[in-house]
């Protein structure tokens, strides 16, 4: 923080210095309709940043798309903008999840992907990881109404990223606009207590910017128990000394609380009985995080041909959770840095060679202490209170990857990339619970080194609007802690291997009749192999002994994805100004392959049980969005969006089934300017028009625990922003 501080005020006495003498008439923002222009994704080998030039799928949303609702939940903006992405919530706003072409997260129970956190996405905030060290990522204290920009890289991306078997998500913060000075204070107010306030200064120019918001939101919750309250606080600065330096700095702090109501059984959710889990509400399940997240980035060009950008970071978090299974303390602290050198070489007139060479190294300590919950003597009708302790566990874990990623740019707009990452990880533990007379190990070590992700890819582009590409790549997943230690035995789970997947990708993308309509298409075929699944060994004909995790069978990922977006208006003048629909869908034939595991039937007898050739739980066949973007000469602008999701098996065996649903959003907003100075923006909307049941979540192999419903009802949101500008 001793670094932190005085780059930032050196960035704002800069900044402040170039605007004071720079006064910018306002504009009001309005909608623009997408194009295929530049990416700025985290890293690419390519020295053309276009979005034609990039050989692989991927999807940036930029802040038009993000606050078609209310912008305070990601999922909305990701599950109707990003087709072949989930993303989930267990509460009204934590509990994240992200499901990237079938691929979840970590493992969870009957072999299938668990239900609890993100395993497998990398996951980056202002290039900073939020994935951990152990892979695991956690978002209940992102405050993504300070989210700007985000772009999503769908497939395994080990080459460039590590260990990121699904893919890759870069959250990027606002950026202050060039030129301007402004304070402004944003109010939003919704549906079941609903409350959302954000207070921001931006200063910004061409040689650097800042932005320090706070923002506090809270919400009754639509269910019992599901209250939620966060405080953000954000401060984010820029600064260019040079033609060959540029310095960038990020600090937030966040404390958020979401009571957790529990899963709905299958009969609750048929029955709209939205009561909870009593189990869950007796312990006063719960989310409570503290965070402080800081990282500095400098970049530095050596020569028009090669220059450097490293970034270190460091997080320190603090978490309590209750649930129906007990309580947990969680103390982890990440650090680490991520180094890349670009190289732009001109090999002759015709053919040039661009490469990103690095290394992203991350370590991570952390203290989880385990408690049983009991009654409260004192008040026994009351909630239920921390007990003795179950489990205490130290953990340190560290990973690296090394990486490197060529494109030879040749003539007649064909290029050639190739890449290759090397990863490693380990993993120790000391167990820290005294147990008298107890012959179990205390301290576990468990490595997993040189681990290779190859990508290699094709890429022609034509009359500079269309682009074909066909693509492989590979990525890995490493097993967690809590994977590695056989409970019942105390015994190290040696012969544990990664989950891998390889990936073969053929698409095109563009802008056609005259940049009107851009367009995204997508066939993959992905084999994801030993995946990792639970075993029981038979205590006798009757009962099991225990159970631990080993690696089982596969899955057999193939899809089609498409998105496309149509300017069918556009003009200076005139009561409209701009009419954009737009639309995507997915369809996903995804399937078990050679996957089986011992359990136990309902008579208590050991079997086999088989998942090959089944659909993969958890994953919609079909899904669609179509909505329309508009605005008007007199200030007004809008959108309305249908959503369509297919039934979806609960359970690996295909016996359970969600139903399909529809809905259908609608926001209309009004932005004028008021004076010199001050600007306006007022907003009214309503998510599920139609009063459509449906879920915000469905835990998938864990009956009876079955769905977190989303409202029952209508949503109704609204809100202003008032702006000054200096």
């Amino acid at each position: 923080m001793r670094t932190l501080l005085p780059i930032l005020l050196l960035a704002a006495q800069t900044v402040q210095a170039q605007v004071a003498n720079n006064g910018v008439p306002m504009q009001p923002a309005g909608i623009q309709p997408d194009t295929l222009s530049e990416v700025a994704i985290t890293a690419t080998a390519a020295a053309n940043k276009s979005m034609l030039q990039q050989p692989a799928s991927l999807v940036r949303l930029n802040l038009k798309e993000l606050r078609r609702g209310t912008g305070l939940f990601l999922d909305d903006a990701i599950n109707t903008g990003v087709p072949g992405v989930q993303m989930q919530r267990r509460t009204v706003s934590a509990g994240q999840q992200i499901s990237i072409r079938g691929y979840g997260n970590g493992l969870g129970p009957r072999g299938a992907n668990n239900n609890f956190d993100i395993q497998g996405t990398k996951v980056y905030l202002n290039g900073i990881p939020l994935t951990d060290a152990e892979g695991i990522t956690l978002l209940d204290d992102i405050d993504f109404a300070s989210i700007g920009k985000v772009e999503i890289i769908k497939g395994p991306a080990g080459a460039l990223y590590g260990l990121a078997i699904a893919g890759v998500v870069s959250l990027n913060t606002i950026q202050p606009e060039a030129g301007r000075t402004s304070v402004s204070q944003d109010v939003i107010l919704g549906s079941y207590g609903l409350q959302r306030y954000t207070t921001r200064l931006q200063i910004g120019s061409e040689k650097g910017s800042l932005l320090a918001s706070y923002g506090y939101q809270r919400a009754d919750g639509y269910m019992t128990h599901t209250q939620s309250e966060k405080h953000f606080a954000n401060l984010t600065g820029t600064m260019q000394p040079n033609d060959r330096q540029r310095i960038s700095a990020y600090f937030g702090y966040s404390h958020s609380y979401d009571e957790r109501g529990g899963e709905l059984t299958i009969e609750q959710y048929d029955n709209h009985d939205y009561s909870g889990n009593p189990a869950y509400i007796k312990n006063n399940a719960h989310a409570e995080v503290i965070s402080f997240r800081a990282g500095l980035s400098h970049s530095y060009a050596f020569s028009k041909t090669v220059s450097n950008t490293t970034t270190v970071f460091g997080t320190g978090l603090m978490s309590n959770v209750s649930s129906a299974g007990g309580w947990s303390d969680k103390n982890p602290l990440n650090y680490g840095l991520r180094s890349t050198l670009d190289i732009n070489l001109a090999l002759n007139a015709n053919f040039k060679l661009s490469g990103i060479s690095g290394i992203e190294t991350q370590g991570q300590q952390a203290q989880i202490i385990g408690y049983a919950m009991v009654p409260d003597s004192n008040n026994l009708a009351g909630y239920n209170r921390i007990g003795g302790v179950k489990s205490n566990q130290y953990a340190t874990m560290g990973t690296a990857s090394l990486f490197t990623e060529w494109t030879l740019s040749m003539p007649y707009d064909i290029s050639l990339t190739a890449g290759l990452g090397h990863s490693n990880m380990r993993i120790h533990l000391q167990d820290r619970l005294y147990v008298a007379g107890s012959n179990k190990p205390v301290v576990y070590d468990a490595r997993y080194d040189g681990v290779l992700s190859p990508h290699l890819a094709l890429n022609k582009v034509f009359n500079q609007q269309v682009s074909v590409y066909v693509a492989y790549s590979k990525g890995y997943r490493a097993p967690v802690s809590g994977n590695i230690i056989i409970s019942a035995t105390g015994a190290l789970n040696t012969g544990l291997k990664p989950e891998s997947g390889n990936q073969f990708e053929m698409g095109t993308k563009g802008s056609l009749l005259q940049n009107k309509l851009s367009y995204q298409v997508a066939l993959f075929k992905t084999r994801f192999s030993n995946k990792m699944t639970a075993v029981a060994v038979p205590l006798n004909a009757n009962a099991t002994a225990y159970t631990y995790v080993a690696n089982g069978g596969g899955q057999d990922n193939s899809g089609l994805e498409l998105s496309a977006a149509y300017t069918a208006y556009s003009a200076d003048a005139g009561a409209f100004r701009m009419i954009h629909p737009f639309g995507n869908f997915s369809y996903s034939h995804f399937r078990y392959v050679d996957y089986s595991y011992q359990s136990l039937d309902k008579n208590k007898e050991s079997v086999i049980v088989d998942y090959s050739g089944n659909a993969v739980a958890g994953v919609p066949p079909v899904t669609a969005n179509i909505g329309v973007d508009f605005s008007t000469a007199y200030g007004f602008y809008g959108n309305v969006v249908y959503t369509y999701r297919d039934a979806m098996p609960i359970t690996s065996d295909g016996v359970l089934n969600t139903h399909e649903y529809s809905l259908l959003n609608a926001k209309l907003g009004w932005q004028q300017n008021l004076s010199r100075h001050f600007s306006l923006d007022v907003i009214a909307g309503a998510e599920n028009l139609t009063g459509t049941q449906h879920y915000y979540m469905v835990f998938i192999n864990q009956l009876p625990d079955a769905y977190i419903p989303a409202p029952k009802k209508t949503n109704f949101f609204g809100g202003l922003s008032l702006k000054y500008a200096f």
